[in-house]
């Protein structure tokens, strides 16, 4: 449960610290990037893989390029999902889905990872 809560909380700072860093993406507080952290990952569990299957033959195509317009895609729904949370229109969801990606790996590498906890 502890793992659960840091791993959100490291979600949530990353939803800040983008917001902060690509212009066109808004946060109102930390509530909002709270829930915004939750509707991300209920997004990115099931609707990306869905995205992804409807296009993998353009993914192909590009060459895996096409990635990056679905999880600007994805960021969009959660700016649309998440009350606080606006993202300004297209580019601005491309960029911060690359800064987004850049953060959260910096930012967990703040919080450890028990990978030998049993559940």
């Amino acid at each position: 449960m502890v793992q659960f809560l840091l791993t959100w909380l490291a979600s949530a700072i990353s939803l800040l610290i983008t917001a902060w860093v690509v212009p066109g993406l808004t946060i109102t507080g930390f509530t909002a990037a709270a829930v915004g952290a939750i509707v991300l990952g209920l997004v990115n569990a099931i609707i990306k893989p869905i995205l992804i299957l409807f296009t993998l033959p353009l993914t192909i195509l590009t060459l895996g390029l096409f990635l990056l317009v679905v999880n600007a895609i994805a960021l969009g729904l959660v700016g649309y999902l998440t009350p606080g949370f606006t993202v300004g229109g297209f580019f601005p969801a491309i960029f911060g889905s690359i800064v987004l990606s850049f953060v959260s790996g910096l930012v967990n590498q703040f919080f450890p990872i028990d990978e030998q906890q049993d559940y």
